[in-house]
């Protein structure tokens, strides 16, 4: 488990405590991670980068339907209700 956790650290939630933030919250921690790994083998030169867009394309495309399905930013009192 310690490597592991060296490996993809997760921070604590300082947010407003509720279930959906707190999915929402470790899907974009698991995005981040995903993201710098993407990012690293492009620039060492083991991923082309049309393949490392695509790919990060495709994880956007997921973190965008877990913020939808989770009703995150849809409720007025969270200030950005209707912007993605």
């Amino acid at each position: 488990m310690e490597k592991e956790d060296f490996l993809y650290p997760r921070s604590r939630y300082y947010g407003e405590f509720n279930p959906e933030n707190l999915v929402f919250n470790a899907n974009l921690q698991e995005f981040a991670q995903k993201i710098s790994v993407i990012c690293n083998l492009e620039t060492s030169g083991k991923l082309p980068p049309g393949e490392a867009y695509e790919q990060i394309k495709a994880l956007w495309k997921e973190l965008k339907e877990s913020k939808k399905g989770l009703h995150i930013g849809q409720n007025s009192s969270e200030g950005d209700a209707g912007n993605s």
